[in-house]
């Protein structure tokens, strides 16, 4: 049996806001991106549904190593011992050792906000890790997954090529997409968003043809090349949008109003209003305005 299930992890009590996907391969488990350690409860609810504890797991793909993708792992292997995480080399010694990613993430979630969205992460054990690179090819049961590694997002980001269905395990390399909606949103959090370098990792998920993305935030996307071209436009204009706020604001509180002011009203031409606002909290909009910001002042730091 091949199949490939939608676990909603009800972050923060939402539906489809983050999503782990369940992969079965002859009865061999993986879970691509198991969440926050904030809902881990719900994770082993959606799992004991399908007949399954995470003892039963054999593997663990990450496509990146933020908290609301990656933190419920440590937690996982000191459930499942034998668990195998794949991860991508930067994002390996972070799994190890989280104390700097935690120090990060806190800067801009201050005041216990980290601990009530994200619950606790927890080291994994070095000898649990298989590190990627990129080009690897993962065996689970009769299915085939090629690794790509695919930043943008995230300098430690990859995605996951299955080859019986033809889907791309995209984590946040083509943004934000709730089922049953087709608007696609850009999520742009500090501190490693860089435009040129996404543009290419857009090409490599394109080049492989898959029939179906699967999203974090949330669920599938059945055109891959319409999805990509539409999340592109609006990447690219978003941060034209940014440096133009930038330039023309006083401060840097008044740039942040501007922005979610304008990104509001566009969003709210696409959606209905509690649709609206869902997005904006699960893509975090605020912290897209910071990583565009930044990638700006580091693009201007390095031109002649």
């Amino acid at each position: 049996m091949h199949k490939i299930s939608t676990l909603d992890d009800n972050w923060t009590g939402r539906a489809r806001s983050i999503a782990s996907a369940l992969l079965d391969s002859d009865g061999h488990f993986a879970i691509v991106d198991p969440g926050p350690g904030s809902t881990l409860d719900t994770l082993r609810q959606e799992l004991c549904k399908r007949g399954l504890s995470v003892g039963e797991l054999d593997a663990i793909l990450l496509t990146h190593i933020h908290l609301d993708h990656a933190g419920a792992t440590g937690a996982l292997v000191q459930e499942n011992p034998e668990l195998t995480v794949y991860v991508h080399k930067m994002g390996a010694p972070h799994m190890i050792d989280p104390s700097k990613l935690l120090a990060s993430a806190a800067r801009l979630w201050p005041g216990g906000e980290l601990e009530r969205l994200f619950g606790e992460a927890l080291p994994v054990r070095a000898e649990n890790l298989r590190i990627l690179e990129g080009r690897e090819t993962i065996t689970l049961g009769g299915r085939k997954i090629e690794v790509a590694y695919t930043p943008g997002h995230a300098s430690h980001h990859v995605s996951y090529f299955e080859n019986l269905e033809g889907v791309a395990f995209v984590g946040d390399t083509a943004g934000v997409r709730i089922e049953p909606y087709d608007y696609v949103m850009p999520a742009t959090p500090p501190p490693d968003i860089d435009l040129e370098i996404w543009d290419k990792s857009f090409e490599v998920i394109l080049e492989r043809k898959p029939k179906r993305l699967f999203l974090t935030h949330f669920g599938f996307s059945e055109n891959a090349a319409d999805h990509i071209a539409q999340f592109r436009e609006r990447l690219h204009r978003w941060f034209a949008i940014t440096e133009r706020i930038v330039q023309s604001a006083n401060r840097d509180s008044d740039a942040m109003k501007s922005f979610m002011s304008k990104m509001r009203a566009e969003i709210a031409e696409y959606l209905p209003a509690e649709e609206a606002d869902h997005y904006v909290f699960s893509a975090g909009l605020n912290l897209s305005f910071l990583g565009l910001a930044r990638h700006l002042r580091k693009r201007a730091q390095a031109a002649p």
